[in-house]
């Protein structure tokens, strides 16, 4: 998953790019909209959340604005699964849709990814 091009609509809307590449697939979506009257909430906020919870929580907590879901499940040994779901409409009915899952540790590398998202959206 890589994160880039982001750009300040206004005080309000963030847009950014999101490519996911995995064995056999490369998808992008050059213009993942987050208005704070959608609300999805910050997307670091999020992540950093389950940074601080490293000690696992029960179920699975949810990210998602029109075009990204952000789905997170805690489990043994202090891994977390993260199933990134991306759509470029939110309302074609013929759109396509696909996720990519993939682990990180629930200590420092989560904590590195959620600074890393926060440096990347950070206004300024």
């Amino acid at each position: 998953m890589r994160l880039s091009n982001r750009q300040f609509i206004d005080s309000d809307e963030t847009v950014f790019s999101i490519e996911a590449m995995a064995d056999g697939l490369r998808v992008a979506i050059p213009d993942v909209t987050v208005a704070i009257w959608d609300g999805a909430g910050d997307l670091a906020a999020f992540l950093q959340q389950l940074a601080d919870d490293f000690r696992g929580w029960p179920g699975k907590r949810v990210w998602h604005t029109n075009q990204l879901t952000l789905e997170a499940g805690f489990h043994s040994g202090g891994h977390v699964e993260l199933t990134w779901k991306l759509r470029p409409w939110s309302s074609q009915q013929a759109a396509w849709e696909t996720s990519i899952t993939t682990w990180i540790e629930g200590g420092q590398q989560l904590t590195a990814l959620a600074s890393d998202v926060q440096t990347f959206l950070a206004r300024s």
